[in-house]
């Protein structure tokens, strides 16, 4: 089996007009945008964390919540995405969000933090579409990048050859090689993306990268 190989660009913004602009930039040219929703209680910064509006588009759009109370979010923001990355470390009922965003018709996926092991996740990794490893410590564009992470990476593709694994923090030119063969499949970029003069042409630095790693097998 071949999983799907998918560069997902990251918006952090604080207003509307600031989303439209960043949204602007990519929905056009990539197949999946992942909005950082933050409320500046479990990470300490704020992004998202108003009734925002989406453009119409082809785009798909995944909300990562970096938020303290995710079923509340949930409850009043799901139709406005189409799969929703709960951290385990705010969740204290996981089975109960995976049954209720199953239940509204969207996927659901589970972030771990960098000091979070991949067992954690072990009692509902089945019932669960996809996994985000987290290679930075949240909540920031520009945050260095965790070598260290790309063993939770390996760890868990082994544990789940078919699943999607996303990462996310410090994707580069210089490490997305290293993420795509630990075994990641879908590759979040913030800043290396978003602030890019050219963001077309750092997107299809990115893919250049990881297929140049297919090509050398």
């Amino acid at each position: 089996m071949t999983i799907g190989k998918k560069i997902i660009p990251a918006i952090i913004a604080k207003k509307q007009e600031e989303l439209d602009e960043l949204l602007s930039k990519v929905i056009n040219i990539v197949e999946i945008a992942q909005l950082d929703i933050m409320d500046n209680k479990f990470v300490p910064n704020t992004s998202l964390f108003f009734d925002f509006k989406l453009p119409e588009t082809s785009c798909i759009f995944e909300a990562h919540l970096m938020i303290k109370k995710p079923e509340i979010w949930i409850k009043d923001n799901w139709e406005k995405v189409d799969t929703i990355l709960v951290h385990y470390e705010s969740c204290s009922n996981p089975k109960g969000i995976i049954s209720d965003v199953k239940n509204r018709g969207k996927k659901i996926g589970f972030v771990l933090n960098p000091e979070t092991p991949v067992e954690k996740l072990s009692d509902f990794i089945d019932d669960i579409d996809q996994v985000l490893i987290m290679t930075v410590n949240p909540g920031f564009y520009g945050s260095p990048f965790l070598p260290e992470m790309l063993y939770k990476i390996t760890e868990l593709r082994t544990l789940k050859p078919k699943l999607d694994i996303e990462v996310d923090g410090g994707i580069t030119d210089k490490t997305i090689s290293l993420v795509d063969k630990a075994g990641a499949n879908l590759f979040v970029s913030g800043s290396y993306i978003m602030k890019a003069e050219n963001v077309k042409g750092s997107i299809d630095s990115l893919k250049k990268r990881y297929q140049s790693n297919h090509r050398k097998k």
